[in-house]
């Protein structure tokens, strides 16, 4: 009988650990409102109901890149890979940090950083990467071009804004230009393997906070359907 009380006990803790950290789920304000809470938060759409199930789902199949394979992923990049397939982001409005990584099998994943192009390598780890290209924050060009990642040099932990994280990862082409960039906004220079490891491990923090950024956007996106 103590066990069943301690299950629940320990239940209960979580469940409140888990809401203290930002982690809980977006569908509970959804529900309240009668609606589906099967789908998700997507950036300038709002809450989005999922669509029909498909054949793969419940497997690992679910995380192959949906679009066809693509044995010339940089041209016309923008517009074949719009959104960030893991947040909905839009990658030309966030060009400067965008990546893009094209597998072995020439599927091919267009992110909006490298926080997204880590969970993507993550998912597909039985898919090789042929290549992986970061935009070139130090390029005049209004939107970035993309450059090789394993020849960049990235500016890690500076005072620039980063995207889907709280430490900065940026790449440059050009060393001095990075290196401006860091007497300028501070951090660290790295390379690519630098950049990446420090996506790894400042995970956990940044997946709390856009949790808990979201679940906030959803909840006053409520409140003001609700008036």
């Amino acid at each position: 009988m103590s066990n069943s009380h301690d299950h629940d006990r320990n239940r209960r803790d979580l469940i409140k650990l888990i809401g203290a950290l930002g982690v809980a789920g977006l569908a509970g304000p959804v529900l309240a409102e009668g609606e589906k809470p099967i789908g998700a938060m997507v950036p300038g759409k709002g809450w989005v109901a999922a669509g029909a199930p498909c054949a793969g789902d419940g497997t690992p199949l679910q995380f192959i890149p949906r679009t066809a394979p693509d044995a010339d992923p940089l041209t016309n990049e923008l517009d074949k890979y719009p959104k960030c397939p893991y947040c909905g982001m839009d990658r030309t409005e966030w060009h400067h940090s965008r990546h893009l990584v094209q597998y072995d099998d020439d599927l091919v994943d267009g992110t909006c950083s490298i926080h997204c192009l880590a969970i993507s390598l993550s998912l597909n780890l039985d898919r090789g990467p042929k290549a992986i290209h970061a935009a070139d924050f130090g390029s005049k060009e209004s939107v970035k071009p993309l450059i090789p990642a394993d020849l960049a040099t990235y500016l890690i932990g500076s005072k620039l804004k980063g995207t889907m994280t709280g430490v900065s990862k940026m790449a440059f082409s050009d060393r001095a230009a990075a290196e401006a960039a860091k007497a300028e906004s501070g951090g660290e220079l790295g390379g690519f393997a630098e950049a990446l490891t420090q996506a790894y491990l400042s995970m956990a923090k940044d997946t709390m906070m856009i949790r808990k950024n979201r679940a906030e956007k959803l909840r006053k996106m409520t409140e003001k359907k609700a008036v």
